[in-house]
């Protein structure tokens, strides 16, 4: 029987789709690890991110130029000075990067800055977001919505897929549950379900699928032993003093530590991660 999500199934095609990101690769044997802030507050705070990021072994840098957030209160981003940030700070330090656009609008002018588009967890549905990702022909990093469904996961994966553009990362960033003690619930069980299901890479945010850093190493470390393709995780200089997500970033100090963990881990499994001074088969 034919699944709905006909393009992302293995029953269309059996072999890994292997999805490449500057020096980044997404579903083989090496596994990258995208870290930087929640929100770009200045150039001076992501260069000291991205330099910190690099020097643990992270391939990618993240950072929010548009934010999302539940209150209108709340920071809402640089906007394009947050994109012209992350784009000279890339190019500085020679990291591909990544930031979430949140408006169709958007799309054009975000490719112009950013080496991979990413969707939030509130627009893995919005579907006009999704076919304008798409005609970017940038790759695109595809969070699972809050309360979504794997098939729905998928299915969202689908409308980029049938508009053109196989150049998909999913990421699991956990779902909404009855437990109050962890912003959201990890679901992990998801990673080994998505790759039997589909030929898409698959990575893991352990940071808003907890809340919270004590629990952002473990669970990175869960997620690998899982099998996920990679990991996206927020870290800050000082994280008391972020703008945005503080209690879930980790200190450069943290991560750099479990990055050494990660490398341990890895080669226990007989994969690698990827590093910045060897992307194909770089290990720490």
């Amino acid at each position: 029987m034919i699944t709905p999500y006909k393009l992302a199934s293995r029953e269309l095609q059996q072999k890994n789709t292997v999805v490449k990101v500057g020096s980044a690769s997404f579903g083989g044997n090496s596994i990258p690890v995208i870290a930087g802030p929640c929100a770009i507050e200045s150039y001076e705070q992501l260069y000291q991110a991205g330099v910190s990021a690099k020097a643990a072994g992270a391939a990618m840098l993240r950072g929010g130029a548009y934010k999302p957030r539940t209150s209108p209160y709340s920071f809402q981003g640089l906007e394009k000075k947050g994109l012209e940030i992350i784009k000279k700070v890339g190019r500085e330090l020679a990291l591909p990067v990544i930031s979430e656009v949140t408006d169709p609008r958007n799309v054009e002018l975000m490719a112009e800055y950013v080496d991979m588009l990413q969707i939030g967890t509130r627009n893995m549905q919005n579907f006009v977001l999704l076919k304008e990702a798409a005609l970017s022909k940038k790759p695109v990093l595809l969070k699972r919505g809050l309360a979504a469904t794997i098939e729905e996961w998928l299915m969202a994966a689908e409308y980029i897929l049938s508009s053109g553009n196989n150049q998909i990362v999913l990421c699991e960033r956990g779902i909404r549950t009855y437990e109050p003690y962890t912003r959201n619930t990890l679901d992990l069980t998801a990673v080994p379900i998505i790759k039997h299901l589909s030929h898409l890479p698959v990575i893991v945010d352990p940071s808003h699928g907890t809340g919270s850093w004590r629990w952002v190493s473990p669970m990175a470390k869960a997620a690998i032993a899982a099998g996920a393709d990679g990991l996206l995780i927020e870290m800050h200089q000082n994280p008391e003093e972020a703008l945005s997500d503080g209690p879930q970033s980790l200190t450069p100090e943290n991560f750099a530590r479990l990055m050494v963990e990660l490398s341990s881990l890895t080669t226990v499994l007989g994969r690698s991660l990827t590093t910045k001074s060897n992307s194909k088969e770089g290990r720490l």
